[in-house]
């Protein structure tokens, strides 16, 4: 495991942790990225603490004991240890977001709609995009199904997009957090995002908002 510096906070209403939140993470993951985006978005005090796949440590006994699953993101918030990357905002944003009913609203219907897209996220958008991009990452022949069912996601979220600047609202919710990292990098499982102009203008609303932190780019695929 190796650590990175501890993020600089930006002021918030609702007091931030006592101490820097541990995320464990990979920084080819983007279930780990929604994470350190939005701790980022939120100017909470943390450090990435890495975990090395290719040599499974995400499977050693230590980190088994924060996630049964052997899976990133973990954090560490004080005497919390919580896992899964959608659960992770869900509690970051009730826990320290001055604005927590913009980012997860409590409004039935509105919260509605932010659920339906981290469904997607867990669903359509992990067995589409992400999909596509693992088999480049590992060297894996192309996962042409992978990549149908991509380009059936973006069409989808293309023509929603058409109609809202961000997928729940007009403003942005969890719901862009938890998608927009696979988006951005679906090229690097060789899914164009050529044909997508307002995808394409979305991903860039995402990253203009303050405290915006970029996922790791690639080489490989389209963006090889």
């Amino acid at each position: 495991m190796t650590s990175t510096p501890v993020s600089t906070p930006r002021p918030s209403h609702k007091a931030p942790p006592a101490q820097p939140i541990k995320l464990y993470r990979s920084v080819i993951s983007g279930h780990s990225h929604r994470v350190e985006l939005f701790l980022s978005l939120l100017g909470l005090p943390f450090e990435c603490v890495d975990i090395d796949l290719a040599t499974k440590g995400h499977k050693t006994p230590a980190f088994l004991a924060m996630n049964a699953f052997g899976q990133v993101p973990v954090i560490q918030d004080g005497d919390i240890t919580l896992a899964d990357s959608n659960a992770i905002l869900v509690y970051l944003a009730g826990r320290y977001a001055d604005d927590a009913a913009t980012w997860m609203p409590r409004e039935p219907l509105a919260a509605a709609g932010v659920q339906r897209w981290l469904s997607v996220a867990a669903g359509q958008l992990a067995f589409g995009p992400s999909a596509a991009r693992v088999a480049e990452l590992f060297k894996r022949p192309a996962n042409t199904e992978a990549i149908e069912r991509a380009h059936a996601l973006f069409a989808v979220m293309e023509q929603h997009l058409g109609r809202s600047a961000f997928l729940a609202g007009s403003a942005p919710t969890l719901a862009d957090i938890a998608n927009y990292s696979y988006v951005a990098r679906a090229p690097e499982g060789r899914v164009s995002l050529e044909p997508y102009p307002n995808l394409r203008a979305w991903l860039a609303r995402i990253e203009a908002l303050p405290g915006f932190v970029p996922m790791v780019k690639t080489p490989i695929g389209l963006a090889a």
